[in-house]
């Protein structure tokens, strides 16, 4: 079963950037309640599309660089990334059907 990733400014690049396939980057921090709710979802569709995308999570206060680096200003905030390129932007926490129906075309 496949589980989310904890990514940092130390593996960012290697683990989303060079990856073989699209990455959703979770931006989220501990305190906010809408990503601890998006966070079981995620995991979900990690388990349910393992090998085709991989869901890694990123603390927003532990990684501030790279938070404004991605113009993260609100959480729940996920970026898609294909081929190191940013291809996606899913903002605020949503059921289930809806964060897939934002991935169509990259599942």
């Amino acid at each position: 079963m496949s589980q989310a990733i904890t990514v940092d400014e130390k593996n960012f690049a290697e683990a989303v950037l060079q990856s073989d396939v699209p990455v959703l980057v979770d931006f989220w921090a501990a305190w906010c309640g809408p990503c601890r709710a998006v966070a079981p979802v995620l995991d979900q569709i990690a388990a349910e599309n393992e090998g085709k995308i991989v869901i890694a999570k990123l603390n927003v206060d532990e990684n501030p660089n790279l938070a404004a680096q991605y113009r993260i200003t609100s959480i729940p905030a996920m970026k898609v990334f294909r081929g190191g390129e940013e291809v996606r932007e899913i903002i605020g926490a949503m059921p289930k059907p809806m964060i897939e129906q934002q991935l169509e075309g990259i599942l």
